[in-house]
């Protein structure tokens, strides 16, 4: 990392516009650079969320923003929401569409409702040619399938959790996987077997903040601060250097998100 001066660690999926930072929220952001973070891209779930992140943002040069619905705000899809959303998407701190997709594990919002509105933003994205910020949970065939309808559209499968068989068939769509806390946890066994499966360059860090913190902080506050603790584990998991995964994280963050500077 010495060796690289504009090598840094990037935090590709982050909620400090979250009621959990209130207190100590800038102090919180501006310890970061000295700590090697200097990109975090804050992402949004619903209407407020995405207006949020771009405030934090414009606020915060070294911020980026995603806007989006999320599965649970389904309901929240109409036309309007998505004009505003491509207002929103022209903004050049905003890098994607998201967090989108679907989630199941709940019996609401109903899922053909989630479909529509996972639709929709997958279809706001290719018209606007930016990448999408995918939450699926306990719905991988949904999710694939209706990816499959929207070629040439690529992004990163937020805190992926699937099998390494199914990691093939994101990958070969031209999707990343979001590696979080979760890797660090005693039952993430079956991330560790697709974490040591997948190439290098299909993968990027990110917290999930304030949620998911990675052992030993587990059940605690989650913050970018923590990505120290993912790199370790996947440095172990890969058998190579943590400068490495800082390196590869760092320039496959950049692809996913072509327009952060």
């Amino acid at each position: 990392m010495d060796k690289k001066e504009d090598l840094y660690i990037i935090d590709t999926h982050a909620h400090y516009d979250d009621e959990a930072f209130e207190e100590d929220r800038d102090e919180l952001l501006k310890s970061f650079e000295d700590k090697g973070i200097k990109r975090v891209v804050n992402i949004g779930a619903s209407m407020e969320s995405s207006r949020n992140s771009i405030a934090l943002a414009k606020e915060y040069p070294f911020v980026y923003a995603v806007v989006g619905i999320h599965p649970s705000c389904a309901e929240e899809i109409s036309d309007e929401n998505i004009s505003l959303l491509e207002e929103m998407s022209f903004d050049e701190k905003v890098v994607a569409i998201g967090e989108i997709g679907l989630d199941y594990y709940y019996d609401e919002p109903d899922k053909e409702i989630q479909k529509k509105c996972f639709r929709a933003q997958l279809d706001l994205a290719k018209r606007c040619d930016l990448p999408v910020v995918i939450h699926s949970r306990d719905a991988a065939k949904d999710t694939i399938d209706i990816l499959k309808e929207f070629e040439g559209v690529k992004g990163v499968i937020h805190c992926y959790s699937y099998s390494k068989e199914m990691a093939r068939e994101f990958i070969k769509l031209g999707y990343v996987l979001g590696v979080g806390g979760v890797v660090t946890f005693k039952n993430a066994k079956k991330l560790e077997e697709t974490v040591e499966e997948i190439s290098f360059d299909d993968f990027v860090l990110e917290t999930d903040c304030p949620y998911l913190s990675p052992v030993p902080n587990r059940g605690k506050r989650n913050s970018s601060l923590n990505l120290t603790y993912i790199i370790d584990k996947l440095s172990e998991i890969k058998g190579v250097s943590k400068d490495f995964i800082i390196e590869k994280s760092f320039e496959n963050a950049k692809k996913l998100y072509p327009k952060m500077k």
